[in-house]
């Protein structure tokens, strides 16, 4: 069979938008004894390993499921560490050859410090923290001053126009006493977006975007880090990562005061947003308030939000991209509530032409997962397969990967080849029984599917590709039946143009660079 393999957008079997999920869920331990976990981010550079983000001031280092026993960072000397404060956040650079990497924690006196570290030289699985660079503010203070112990928000998140995106609380207290998300002045209760992409000789460590939609003065002149007004505590956000088939949409998880918890959506690059708070909680005027003049309108509603019935306390979650929960869940959202633990998931339509996006058949996820305790954040793999962090003590906090409640069928195919001639690659691999056809995908890493996924419609164990583009392919294939794709096969790896003819079964990568 030939086909070109083409782009993603074009190669892409499963639309945007989720039908409601049929297969069941259940959870699986990935690692248990870590106090504290409020964030668990995969290594760039080896899918293996994670990095558990405990709230009293560690990283540990997490590979195949055991905690190694040196730390990654030990941040707990400069850390305070009660409530709602602590060490809450974690990123690495975009550019993972730089080493560096990015934490948010409040310093002892209770302000939010966000810091540049690198790797040690010496082993990539360890901080070096003679590194750290604390960023320097508008005001000239290496911290963001807290009035308040609460509402410290935490998280980080990269975009894919490579800018890191900080959410930041109110300030605290309740109902927002000092207005300070809706005050241009202040960078609270605002998600701001800086370009972190600097040189070490840069002692600010971040500079503004030009495109940030407050430099214009349009529709208000305000701090130029600002990206959107009108947030209460976005504990956690995240983008749908296009690296995975995403759209690069935004969607933000804001803990509410004592009505509504919402989630709210950005489409890819649309800033200026002012969410409503503390105006507005959820869809409803916040209630106890007094009238407070907006820093500028319309006011964007939630794309959902929810009442006291259901939670207290929303844990924004991830677009779903991966494949072992099947096509029923691709580009669905999944997200929780700290409070009651619960889990969902719902399809979402955006509208190009507004800029706006409606949620649909939310499933309740609960029933099929069991109680598993406050589920305070997500976590991510290369490959889009989602984890669920419990917040406890030792005894009790863990890390738990969604999957299937029962696995695929099909094991995988075996020996999967490729043989390279000019722009075109033949695939080969062994014929897997019940298999009605196969699956291809490629991807830019290990594990992803970025590039192309698309069945080959037949029960034949070869594919040529046809009229590849230059670049890097980690390739696999999937025995395909009536109840979805099974296990993937060993990857291959090709370089384009080739510099040899065979790819051995393996996916042998000593033809390509590192990285």
């Amino acid at each position: 069979m030939r086909l070109t393999l083409v782009s993603l957008a074009a190669a892409m079997v499963f639309g945007l938008i989720g039908t409601p999920a049929g297969a069941q869920l259940r959870t699986e331990t990935v690692v248990s004894g870590l106090s504290e976990l409020v964030a668990f981010v995969v290594d760039p550079l080896n899918p293996d390993v994670f990095y558990a983000v405990q709230q009293g001031g560690l990283i540990r280092t997490v590979r195949k499921g055991v905690i190694l026993p040196a730390p990654f960072l030990d941040l707990r000397a400069v850390t305070a560490a009660d409530g709602e404060r602590g060490l809450l956040g974690m990123a690495f650079a975009p550019d993972r050859s730089s080493g560096r990497f990015f934490v948010n924690f409040t310093n002892a006196n209770g302000d939010t410090v966000v810091a540049r570290f690198q790797r040690s030289a010496e082993d990539p699985q360890v901080a070096d923290p003679s590194s750290r660079l604390d960023f320097r503010w508008p005001n000239g203070q290496r911290f963001i001053s807290q009035p308040f112990s609460n509402h410290n928000g935490g998280n980080l998140a990269f975009g894919a126009d490579g800018y890191l995106y900080i959410g930041l609380g109110d300030g605290g207290s309740g109902n927002d006493p000092l207005n300070n998300a809706q005050s241009p002045t202040t960078l609270l209760g605002k998600m701001l977006r800086i370009d972190v992409n600097v040189p070490d000789s840069d002692t600010g460590g971040y500079r503004v975007p030009p495109d940030n939609p407050f430099l214009r003065g349009f529709p208000i002149a305000a701090l130029g880090e600002i990206w959107a007004f009108g947030l209460r505590n976005p504990w956690r956000y995240s983008f749908d990562d296009p690296a995975l088939g995403g759209t690069g949409a935004l969607f933000i998880g804001d803990v509410g005061q004592n009505a509504r918890e919402e989630i709210d959506y950005a489409p890819a690059g649309r800033g200026g947003l002012n969410y409503g708070w503390r105006i507005r909680e959820g869809s409803i005027a916040t209630p106890g308030v007094a009238d407070t003049p907006a820093a500028f309108t319309p006011l964007t509603e939630p794309l959902f939000d929810y009442g006291r019935s259901s939670g207290t306390a929303v844990t924004g979650g991830y677009v779903y991209r991966g494949r072992a929960l099947g096509a029923d869940y691709f580009g669905r959202y999944f997200f929780a509530d700290s409070g009651s633990g619960r889990l969902w998931s719902a399809s979402w339509v955006p509208d190009p032409a507004t800029g706006r996006a409606t949620l649909i058949g939310v499933v309740d996820h609960s029933p099929e997962i069991g109680s598993l305790g406050s589920i305070t954040s997500f976590g991510v793999d290369l490959s889009g397969e989602l984890y669920l962090l419990i917040y406890g003590s030792a005894a009790s906090g863990r890390v738990v990967k969604l999957v299937p409640e029962t696995p695929p069928g099909l094991p995988a195919p075996a020996n999967l080849t490729a043989q390279t001639s000019g722009h075109d690659i033949t695939f080969r691999w062994t014929a897997v029984k019940g298999a009605t056809q196969y699956r291809l995908e490629a991807g830019s890493r290990p594990g992803a599917a970025d590039l192309a996924v698309f069945d080959t419609g037949s029960m034949m164990t070869t594919f040529v590709a046809v009229e590849v583009g230059d670049g890097v392919y980690y390739v696999r294939v999937r025995a395909v039946d009536g109840s979805g794709p099974g296990e993937p096969s060993n990857e291959v790896v090709i370089k384009m143009p080739a510099d040899r003819g065979f790819i051995d079964p393996a996916g042998d990568q000593s033809a390509v660079p590192p990285g």
